[in-house]
C-alpha cells in the first residue's frame, strides 16, 4: 500500500474510533452513576429547622387534686343525733346548722340542772335564816337563868326541909321526956314521932330535889352553847351549800352551752365532701358526722422524683393539664416543697425515693376550672413544672439528638441534599426540644427523627415540617 492509500486509511480510521471513544465513556459513566445511585430516587426525610425562641426546662409529673384543709364536723359530746339530710356536694354556709343533736333531750338535761341550782339557792336561803336559832339561843339563856333559881329555891327548901326535921327532932325529944314525967300523953308522944318522921321524909326530899335541880342545871347550862354550836354548824353548811350552787351553776352553764352546740354549725363557707350518719342514733364524743371543704383552696399535690426535685424553687412556674383541666392549661405556681421523702413503688415495681411538691392554682383559672369543668378533690391531673427558662435559645427538636461513638451529641444535618454528621452542644432539654448551644446555625435543617440506616453523605430528600416549640409547648 502506498503512502498515499495509508494517509487515505488512517485518517477513514480516526473518523470511525471517536464515535466508539465517545460510547464507550458514555456507557462507563452510566455504569458509574447506576452503581452510585445516581439515578435511583433519594428517600425522603422530616426535617426541622433550627430556630431561635424560647425553651423551658421542666419537670413532669403525675399529681391530684386536694384540699390543704378540711373541716370535720363530730358529735361534741355523747348524745342522740338526729338524721343528717346534707348529701355530698351540697354548699353550706358558714354558721349554717348542719346537723341537730335531738333537741328534748337537751332541753331536758338543762331542766335538770336549773332545778338543782333551784333547790340549792332555797337550800342556801333557808340556811341562813337563824331567826328560829336565835330564838332558841335567847330562850335556852333563859332557861338557865329560871334553872338557876329553882335550884336556889330547892336549896332554900332544903335548909327548910332541915330545920323543920330539926325541929321535929327536938320536939319529939322534949315529949319524950314530958311523957316520961307523965305530963304529956301517949298521943301526944306518938303524934310528935309521926310529924318527926314526916318532916325526915320532907327533908330527904328537898335533899333528892335538890340534887336533881342541880343535875338539870349542869345540862341546862350546856343548852346556849349547844344552840351556838348549831348556829356555827349552819354557817359552816351555807358555805357547803354555796359550793355545791356554784358546782350545780356550772353544770347549768354547761347544759347551756351543750344545748346551744348541739346545733351543729359549719365553721366555714364550703361543699359538703363526705356524710357519715345519715339515721338518728346515739352516738360518741368526737364521732364523724361531715366533712366540709372550701373548693376555693383547691390545690395539687405531685410526687416528684427526688433527682428532680433538686431543681425545683417555691415560686416556680407551673402549668397544670390533663383530660380533667383540658384547654387551655391552667397557670398555677409552687407553693411548697415538703423537706422530707418518701419511697413509693413505681408502676413498673421500680422502688423512688419521692418528694411531695404542692402547687397552688392562679386564682383565675381555679374559678374557671370550678365552674367549667367541675374540678374537684382527688383529680388526676398532670403537672409541667418550668425549673429552668432561655427566651432566646437556637431550639431544635429533643428526637433529633442521638449519641454518637464517643457518647456526645449528635444531628444530621441537611446540606446540599446530602446529610451531614454534626456534634453539637446542648444546653437546656425538655420532652419536645433541646437548646443546641454549639454546632449549628441558626435556619440549618436536621433530620428531626433520624433512623438507624442512615449514613453520614447520604443524599435525602428533605420534607420541612413546621416547628413552633412555643407554640407546641402551650397544647
Amino acid at each position: 500500500m502506498s503512502s498515499v492509500q495509508w494517509s487515505v486509511v488512517s485518517k477513514m480510521a480516526m473518523k470511525l474510533k471517536w464515535p466508539i471513544v465517545l460510547g464507550v465513556v458514555v456507557v462507563g459513566l452510566l455504569l458509574l452513576a447506576v452503581m452510585g445511585g445516581w439515578f435511583s430516587p433519594a428517600p425522603g426525610v422530616d426535617v426541622a429547622r433550627a430556630s431561635v425562641t424560647r425553651i423551658e426546662e421542666l419537670v413532669d409529673e403525675q399529681a391530684v387534686t386536694r384540699l390543704p384543709h378540711t373541716y370535720m364536723i363530730t358529735m361534741p359530746f355523747a348524745a342522740r343525733i338526729e338524721p343528717v339530710t346534707l348529701v355530698e356536694g351540697t354548699r353550706v354556709r358558714q354558721g349554717q346548722v348542719v346537723a341537730q343533736l335531738v333537741q328534748a333531750d337537751l332541753d331536758l338535761a338543762v331542766n335538770e340542772a336549773q332545778a338543782t341550782v333551784d333547790r340549792l339557792e332555797a337550800s342556801v336561803r333557808h340556811n341562813a335564816d337563824m331567826s328560829m336559832e336565835q330564838t332558841g339561843l335567847v330562850q335556852s339563856e333563859r332557861y338557865v337563868d329560871s334553872m338557876k333559881s329553882t335550884v336556889a329555891a330547892s336549896a332554900a327548901r332544903e335548909e327548910a326541909g332541915k330545920a323543920q326535921f330539926d325541929f321535929s327532932e327536938r320536939n319529939l325529944g322534949r315529949i319524950q321526956r314530958l311523957f316520961q314525967q307523965g305530963v304529956q300523953t301517949q298521943e301526944n308522944l306518938d303524934q310528935a314521932t309521926l310529924s318527926k318522921v314526916q318532916s325526915g321524909v320532907d327533908y330527904r326530899q328537898d335533899l333528892l330535889i335538890h340534887a336533881a335541880m342541880g343535875s338539870l342545871q349542869a345540862a341546862t347550862d350546856l343548852l346556849p352553847t349547844m344552840v351556838r354550836q348549831y348556829i356555827g354548824r349552819k354557817l359552816l353548811n351555807e358555805a357547803v351549800l354555796k359550793q355545791q350552787k356554784v358546782e350545780a351553776q356550772a353544770r347549768l352553764e354547761m347544759a347551756l352551752l351543750n344545748r346551744k352546740r348541739g346545733a351543729v354549725a359549719s365553721p366555714v363557707d364550703g361543699i359538703v365532701l363526705h356524710r357519715f350518719v345519715t339515721n338518728e342514733r346515739y352516738l360518741g364524743a368526737g364521732e364523724q358526722l361531715l366533712e366540709i371543704g372550701r373548693m376555693e383552696d383547691l390545690e395539687v399535690e405531685s410526687d416528684v422524683l427526688s433527682l428532680d426535685v433538686v431543681e425545683v424553687k417555691v415560686g416556680d412556674r407551673v402549668e397544670i393539664y390533663g383530660p380533667a383541666v383540658g384547654l387551655p392549661r391552667a397557670q398555677a405556681a409552687v407553693r411548697q416543697i415538703y423537706p422530707a421523702g418518701f419511697s413509693k413503688v413505681s408502676s413498673l415495681g421500680v422502688e423512688q425515693q419521692r418528694v411531695k411538691v404542692v402547687v397552688a392554682f392562679r386564682a383565675a383559672d381555679l374559678d374557671r376550672l370550678l365552674k367549667d369543668r367541675h374540678l374537684s378533690v382527688g383529680y388526676r391531673v398532670r403537672v409541667k413544672i418550668v425549673v429552668r427558662q432561655q427566651p432566646k435559645a437556637l431550639v431544635i427538636p429533643r428526637s433529633a439528638l442521638f449519641r454518637g461513638a464517643e457518647g456526645a451529641w449528635n444531628v444530621f444535618v441537611v446540606r446540599g441534599g446530602r446529610i451531614r454528621m454534626e456534634k453539637v452542644e446542648t444546653g437546656l432539654l425538655n420532652d419536645q426540644w433541646a437548646e443546641v448551644r454549639a454546632g449549628l446555625a441558626e435556619g440549618d435543617d436536621v433530620v428531626a427523627a433520624p433512623e438507624n440506616n442512615l449514613e453520614d453523605g447520604q443524599r435525602v430528600r428533605p420534607v420541612l415540617r413546621a416547628a413552633d416549640p412555643a407554640a407546641s409547648d402551650r397544647l
